[in-house]
This record gives C-alpha cells, sequence and structure tokens, in this order.
C-alpha cells in the first residue's frame, strides 16, 4: 500500500488538504515532528472537513522514529524535491512505496535526501517558479502512483 510522509510539515491547510487526498485515496498519512502547527489546528480540521475519521493517520516524534517503521514495514522511500534527479513521469512506482515530502519553507533535509531509493522532481515550464504547493505535490506524485499500479476506481 502506498503511503504518504510529510516531514516537518509547517502550514496547517497544505496538511489538512494532503490529509483530505489521502482519506479519499485510501492512503495512510505519515507525519514526522516537529510539525509547525498543533494536530488540533483549526485551520487543519477545516482543510479537512470532515473526512479526519477516515483518515489513517501516523505521527512520528522524529526522523529517526520514523524511519525505523519504515525499515520494519518495508518499502522504499521515494522523496520529491526540486533538486530532483528524475522526474516522476520516468520513474516506475512500487504498491509499497513512501511517497516522502519536506517542509514548505525548507523541503526536504540533505540526509532524508541522502537515503532515498530514488528523489524525484515534478518538472515546471516557467523556470521563474521555485515550486509548487505541497499539497499540489503530494496530490500530483500520489496520483501518478495510483494511476501506474491501476488504483484508480
Amino acid at each position: 500500500m502506498l503511503r504518504v510522509v510529510l516531514v516537518y510539515p509547517e502550514i496547517p491547510p497544505n496538511t489538512g488538504n494532503i490529509a483530505r487526498t489521502c482519506a479519499a485515496t485510501q492512503t495512510e498519512l505519515h507525519l514526522v515532528e516537529p510539525l509547525g502547527f498543533e494536530i488540533s489546528d483549526r485551520y487543519l480540521k477545516r482543510a479537512g472537513l470532515d473526512y479526519w475519521p477516515f483518515v489513517n493517520l501516523q505521527t512520528h516524534t522524529s526522523w529517526e522514529a520514523f524511519d525505523q517503521v519504515r525499515q520494519q514495514q518495508g518499502g522504499r522511500s521515494i522523496s520529491f524535491s526540486k533538486s530532483g534527479t528524475h522526474s516522476y513521469l520516468q520513474f516506475q512506482f512500487c504498491e509499497d512505496d513512501w511517497l516522502i515530502f519536506g517542509s514548505e519553507s525548507s523541503g526536504l533535509p540533505p540526509d532524508v535526501l541522502q537515503d532515498s531509493f530514488a528523489v524525484l522532481r515534478i518538472p515546471m515550464a516557467n523556470q521563474q517558479v521555485r515550486s509548487l504547493n505541497l499539497s499540489v505535490s503530494a496530490a500530483v506524485g500520489l496520483f501518478e502512483a495510483r494511476r501506474q499500479l491501476a488504483l484508480m476506481t
């Protein structure tokens, strides 16, 4: 089963929107602390609306704590970064992949990128645009993986 991982997310509505996407696709959502908000934040809840009961949410106190869980469960760490070496469109996803996204202001830390099986980028035509919104990036990556794996219904 695919999983979405947010490492040090900072903006509650982004995380709420990603949670909603995960609820709609029955995808586990893993949050790696520290978070830039409280889980009870009203903006986080508002973005997820009434879908929170359908989110399989796991929180981890640190990257190391998360990585232990990932290693126990197996699967590849597939990181998304503007500095990615491969386009997400040219990558073959597997059902047990962990799709990893970094914080809105600083992306993924170098050690996370270094330990990744692959670091993917989402190509953009306008090089003046630094990056896509985190919730858009997570949806783009998740839905491409689901499309490849014929998980679309």
